[in-house]
């Protein structure tokens, strides 16, 4: 059965990603199970979205009766649902408005967008930004070109001018980048695609100081990083590092499409106006149902707590891992977004781990990413590891 349903995907959609010939079915918990009824224990969560696990009965129950009610409406009119999903989320993520989108590329677009008027509304001529190498910022044209990887970029020139790469946390080499034309800086607190790569305490600070002086924007991207991955609900919290402009996505829905860029009132006012940006679907009555009730959840549930408990655990498995295999050089990363640089082909591992039941994703420089859902408990890494260890070794 499952090679029948392969065989239809591939005769109708458009081959833009290298899938696995698995074909998904439903998830519990911390599995997923494939239609010939195969289970999978994911440490994935559809790359970092499904912090609650799968089949959280809470949330399907909120989001069934959502249904019911009213799952759209024009953003012309005010909804209970908006407004209490946009206390929620700016209250902890510490930004003071937020802007409603339906993935993490389009809030990064938002987020551009957002740096450029502010720009252009206090009339300093600035409209350049500097990104990160190494970076991942979406696929739309304004995330991609301040994307740090060629082989995302080079196949759409040419893209949004005026972008510059900076090495990831090398303040010298920002400095070296910033003009009178600088209207922001953009970075991943820790770059998720780009290799599980942790920005420094040094680096962060580092990046305030130098837009605190220069009149730039600083962009913190969290759409993988944050809800909670590295500890916090958002890994800025970690660094006391506040940003100007706040992505999110993926986490923050539990795996309903909805993300958001968040930005200080001192941005909002010299900012977007009515007319300068939208999104039919941004901030629907679905989807900001999802974010209130899954912040709920996270907090009733002490979610991050539970975070900081487990984390140390996959940080112990991952490093004995490192230390036994001579195939793992290293382990990366923080919180529940870890990595282990290995010596074969990421892409191979992958395919023998899903072959052990494990669904992890790869990551640029050779690297295996692991992250699981929030409410992964010691008995799911110590499966992981099982089926980690046959993968690499066979």
């Amino acid at each position: 059965m499952v090679n029948h349903k392969i065989k239809a995907a591939e005769e109708n959609l458009i081959h833009v990603y290298n899938r696995f010939p698995i074909a998904l079915d439903y998830g519990e918990g911390m599995y997923l199970y494939d239609i010939d009824g195969k289970e999978y224990l994911d440490f994935a969560a559809g790359f970092a979205v499904s912090g609650l696990g799968y089949g959280n009965r809470e949330l399907n129950e909120a989001l069934k009766s959502q249904i019911d009610q009213l799952y759209h409406t024009s953003n012309l009119y005010y909804h209970v649902n908006c407004a209490e999903a946009a206390e929620n989320l700016n209250r902890i993520s510490g930004m003071d408005r937020v802007f409603f989108t339906n993935s993490g590329s389009e809030a990064n677009e938002g987020a551009l967008k957002a740096a450029r008027r502010y720009a252009h509304n206090k009339k300093s001529g600035r409209y350049e930004f500097i990104a990160m190498e190494n970076s991942f910022h979406g696929r739309s044209f304004g995330a991609v070109s301040v994307t740090g990887h060629d082989a995302y970029r080079e196949p759409f020139e040419p893209l949004v001018p005026g972008v510059s790469f900076a090495k990831f946390n090398d303040l010298e080499s920002v400095r070296a980048l910033v003009t009178d034309k600088t209207c922001a800086i953009i970075l991943e607190p820790l770059q998720g695609e780009g290799g599980i790569n942790l920005a420094t305490r040094e680096f962060m600070e580092g990046i305030r100081k130098i837009c605190d002086e220069n009149d730039i924007l600083m962009i913190c991207d969290e759409v993988q990083c944050g809800m909670g991955r590295t500890g916090s609900m958002f890994a800025w919290q970690d660094y006391g590092v506040r940003p100007d402009i706040l992505t999110m996505a993926k986490g923050i829905g539990n795996g309903i499409p909805v993300g958001a860029f968040a930005v200080t009132e001192a941005v909002a006012r010299f900012s977007l106006q009515p007319g300068d940006h939208g999104a039919t679907y941004g901030g629907n009555p679905l989807a900001c149902m999802a974010v209130t009730k899954v912040i709920e959840i996270f907090e009733k549930n002490d979610i991050i707590g539970h975070v900081n408990q487990i984390a140390p655990y996959l940080t112990k498995k991952l490093d004995e891992l490192t230390e036994n295999l001579d195939c793992v050089i290293e382990r990366k990363g923080k919180g529940l977004m870890q990595g282990i640089v290995v010596k074969q082909p990421a892409a191979e591992v992958n395919a023998r781990a899903i072959e052990e039941g494990l669904l992890v994703i790869q990551a640029q420089g050779n690297v295996l990413r692991f992250v699981p859902p929030l409410i992964v408990e010691e008995k799911h890494i110590d499966e992981m590891i099982e089926k980690l260890m046959r993968a690499l070794t066979k």
